[in-house]
């Protein structure tokens, strides 16, 4: 996104701003300056990546990423990561370069197997067709996993623990990660094993403005402009932000959350979105669920693409949390 910050003297245009044109027929045009990148490449070079087909109707797909080196467990297993990028439900792919780049170095530096879904992007696929993706990634898994040696991927198959998996998102990804995980409790995905949920800068909000986001109406990252026209774009026709989808906390319901994996929630006092990250990760606990929160006063919206030092440290509190986790659920075996 742009790192232009509106004026207060005039108006701001939020297409502009996201460089996105409108379409007569509801869709959009991108204008996006992220350059796209093949898999297999990355600027590490820590990393291998290849693209794997989900649903060719849709054409959507997983990039899978495998560290180059890696400590595996006692069984050379590694966990798996499936990811989901940011970008407000409208905006870049797995193969946009920032996000390619992120994944490459996770893969490396937490051990673990990555998989970035291509999700259908919003107007043209307006929510819950995210979610909706989301699942058909982990059934994609589980089939993998009950398929054996003769019809599994042979990279999964050969460094994948797929009772230590994890589904994590930024942003609107961390968004698709709660509403995935709500639609997977009452799935069998076995032997796949949901063991944690990571949410970075998880994206939410509602009719009522949060002080955070009164308070930096005009973020270069996420300015309200932009913000509102990404919901408009995202939700289902005629809704407004009070919405499930964008508003979690008006349905709750105490019995599914509780029954939700261990849950990490990571924020930044800079991101307009903070103070809606801290009442999600309260109304997750009141409701039962195991929450971890990592939330520091500096910080931006998506500053791990931006500083590579956010992102080490991202990346040392993501590592932590999956490795206790599996630590947790081995020794209750």
């Amino acid at each position: 996104m742009s790192d232009q910050i509106p004026s207060s003297s005039s108006p701001m245009d939020p297409y502009e701003f996201l460089k996105i044109s409108p379409n007569p027929d509801g869709s959009l045009t991108r204008h996006s300056p992220l350059p796209s990148v093949p898999a297999s490449e990355s600027s590490s070079g820590a990393a291998r990546s290849r693209d794997v087909l989900l649903d060719p109707a849709k054409q959507t797909f997983l990039r899978m990423f495998l560290p180059a080196t890696h400590a595996a467990n006692d069984t050379g297993k590694l966990p798996v990561v499936i990811y989901f990028h940011g970008g407000g439900f409208i905006l870049f792919s797995v193969t946009s370069l920032p996000f390619h780049e992120s994944c490459a170095r996770l893969t490396a530096q937490l051990g673990a197997i990555v998989l970035s879904v291509e999700y259908c992007l919003a107007p043209e696929h307006r929510l819950p067709a995210a979610y909706y993706d989301a699942v058909d990634a982990l059934n994609w898994l589980r089939d993998q996993a009950r398929s054996g040696a003769s019809g599994c991927d042979a990279w999964l198959w050969e460094h994948a623990d797929f009772s230590r998996c994890f589904l994590m998102g930024s942003s609107a990804g961390g968004n698709i990660v709660y509403h995935a995980a709500l639609r997977a409790l009452d799935i069998d995905f076995s032997p796949v094993q949901i063991r944690g949920l990571i949410m970075n800068q998880p994206y939410f909000g509602g009719v009522e403005r949060t002080g955070s986001e009164t308070r930096l109406v005009n973020d270069r990252i996420l300015p309200q402009a932009a913000n509102d026209l990404m919901w408009s774009l995202a939700l289902p026709q005629g809704a407004d932000r009070d919405h499930e989808y964008c508003n979690p906390m008006t349905t709750m319901e105490h019995e599914k959350i509780s029954r939700l994996p261990k849950c990490l929630v990571r924020g930044y006092g800079g991101d307009p979105l903070v103070d809606k990250q801290k009442e999600f990760a309260k109304a997750l606990e009141a409701r039962g669920a195991h929450v971890v929160t990592r939330f520091d006063e500096g910080g931006f919206h998506a500053v791990e693409l931006f500083d590579p030092t956010a992102a080490k440290a991202l990346f040392e509190i993501i590592h932590e949390f999956v490795h206790v986790t599996c630590a947790s659920v081995k020794s209750t075996m």
